[in-house]
């Protein structure tokens, strides 16, 4: 079993950025791939970013390519998302997961029903 919590969430102003971090139990952190979920009031939980076990994958929504980086320490069984010129419509819960399952494309991890274990949320607001 994982357990994740989620840090580094806070209120910023648009253009400005965050680094989200999530720290996982467990000597298996090798052996999951990592996402990055988030969800705004009234709206259902959306893709953000996912990393494959190693970390030479990532893969991200279209809404967030080129401003949010993805990144994982194995051997601090940590994820990292960092995100840069923040905007009004980023601000929501976000929320790491943990996903054991393995499949060749990334396009899978995009989809909250592959995640095994979720984190408790860390909420970011955005301000304009």
């Amino acid at each position: 079993q994982v357990q994740l919590v989620e840090s580094g969430g806070g209120a910023v102003q648009a253009g400005g950025s965050l680094r989200l971090s999530c720290a996982a139990s467990g000597r298996t952190f090798s052996m999951y791939t990592m996402g990055w979920f988030r969800q705004a009031p009234g709206k259902e939980r959306e893709f953000v970013a996912t990393i494959r076990r190693s970390g030479d994958s990532t893969l991200y929504a279209d809404s967030v390519k080129g401003r949010f980086t993805i990144s994982r320490d194995n051997a601090k069984n940590t994820v990292v998302l960092q995100m840069n010129s923040l905007k009004p419509e980023d601000t929501a819960v976000y929320y790491c997961a943990a996903s054991s399952l393995y499949y060749t494309s990334n396009s899978y991890y995009t989809s909250r029903s592959i995640y095994d274990y979720w984190g408790q949320g860390t909420q970011v607001t955005v301000s304009s």
